[in-house]
């Protein structure tokens, strides 16, 4: 039996939770979030750093591990048939999903994967409805890390299912934007610019001069209506 890496809740259960889409073209969609623990990755602003970052957060408190069995009860449970599995980088257990996420798309849930796409989808390539991907930019700060891999890009561009997602901080990243996905055959049409940050207030700002430079040169904008709606808080 399949065995998942979850994120630990304060309360000590697994980081499984209802709520409603807070980001991308799928923002507002009742979901249930699915939190697994672990990244490759290690972004300076990352609001999930407890799923990854063991010198701030201890690991055995901050993880648990669950059978796949137990994981689609706890799913079942709430009432979003959207399910939104994120992280950490969930694509590091792209095998061990497997079963977790064909069981329940039997019974009619769809899936979204949230990737920050330095990691092809491999088997899960036929099960996913909706591949969130999320390259890493220079200012997220993962210096020494391969933060850009063009390859799964394009892997996950083919599955056909998959929409490019950008945290811009600043109107210089639009030029970096441009590089990946020049280098990774990423259509404009397929890319979704965000703001950086964890305030309504930094989203605001941020969020006006970003939508009309979507505007102008055609991609998608979105905002963190989560962050909005309730702040920097886990499980919303």
């Amino acid at each position: 039996m399949e065995r998942l890496v979850l994120a630990r809740t304060p309360e000590g259960g697994p980081e499984i939770f209802a709520s409603i889409q807070g980001e991308g073209v799928s923002m507002g969609l009742p979901s249930t979030f699915v939190r697994l623990a672990i990244c490759n990755l290690r972004c300076r602003w990352c609001d999930t750093a407890y799923t990854w970052d063991w010198a701030r957060f201890e690991r055995a408190a901050s993880t648990l591990v669950l059978a796949a069995d137990d994981v689609a009860e706890a799913v079942r449970a709430l009432p979003p048939r959207n399910v939104v599995v994120t992280g950490g980088e969930p694509l590091l257990q792209r095998r061990q999903l497997v079963p977790l996420i064909a069981a329940l798309r039997a019974e009619g849930y769809r899936f979204e994967v949230e990737t920050n796409g330095t990691v092809g989808p491999g088997p899960l390539a036929g099960l996913i409805d909706q591949f969130n991907v999320s390259p890493k930019l220079a200012h997220s700060g993962n210096e020494g890390l391969r933060r850009i891999a063009p390859a799964a890009l394009r892997e996950l561009a083919a599955t056909g299912r998959a929409w490019f997602k950008f945290v811009v901080a600043e109107p210089a990243d639009l030029a970096e934007v441009r590089e990946v996905c020049a280098a990774a055959e990423i259509a404009p049409g397929r890319v979704v610019l965000m703001p950086e940050g964890t305030s309504a207030a930094v989203l605001a700002e941020r969020g006006r001069w970003l939508a009309e430079l979507c505007a102008r040169d055609g991609y998608r904008f979105s905002t963190r209506l989560h962050i909005l709606l309730w702040g920097d808080r886990r499980g919303v």
